[in-house]
């Protein structure tokens, strides 16, 4: 038991089965990013050419441990990375085919992909703000209204207003004290106007 403390939420990589098991009483929750069910970037020259723990199988197969195990997981979807069309609408299948067996997925991120100067993927691209707003919609579309849409409001800071009326119903973890660690050169968003931006497009900001 907890008295007074924050309850964890572990986002460790890819665990095994009894991992999961040995966790799972420390944990109010867990999670893994499925990012893409689409082999192809696995191969030659591809961004997860080296990643094994990037293999869609693997991931899908944790997610579906998390499941048996009644464990309330994180997941999401990552976009912009040599993904085509097609693998983003299947990858949000298996999203919703997971929780349709499981129930499991207490949210599913759509998180657009960010180049980084000093990397191979530097050139890479960014998506426009429109084409994530329209992922999101996506995303509400195919997995219905109970599952909690969840996009970064610091990566598409113009946009807020959009990807709410896109069907968005989380902003994440917005911290007024942290930097977000995966994107550190994207401020989070103060919360007073987070706030008041949210409640403009007519929602409401709730911890």
């Amino acid at each position: 038991a907890f008295e007074g403390g924050m309850l964890p939420h572990t986002n460790a990589g890819i665990l095994g089965p009894k991992e999961l098991e040995a966790l799972r009483p420390w944990n109010a929750s867990m999670g893994l990013m499925l990012e893409s069910t689409s082999p192809h970037l696995r191969g030659r020259g591809m961004p997860h050419q080296h990643c094994p723990d990037k293999e869609p199988a693997v991931r899908i197969r944790m997610h579906e441990d998390a499941g048996h195990l009644r464990i309330p997981f994180t997941t999401g979807m990552l976009l912009g990375i040599g993904e085509s069309v097609a693998d983003r609408i299947d990858t949000l299948i298996v999203i919703r085919d997971l929780q349709d067996r499981f129930g499991h997925l207490q949210e599913a991120i759509i998180q657009p992909f960010h180049p980084k100067p000093g990397t191979p993927m530097r050139a890479v691209p960014a998506l426009r703000d429109e084409e994530v707003a329209g992922w999101v919609a996506l995303a509400r579309l195919a997995l219905g209204p109970e599952m909690n849409v969840q996009a970064p409001p610091n990566l598409a800071p113009e946009m807020l207003e959009l990807l709410l009326r896109s069907g968005l119903n989380d902003w994440g973890g917005v911290s007024p004290v942290t930097v977000d660690f995966i994107n550190p050169e994207a401020p989070w968003p103060a919360l007073r106007e987070l706030r008041r931006r949210t409640e403009a497009a007519g929602q409401r900001l709730l911890e």
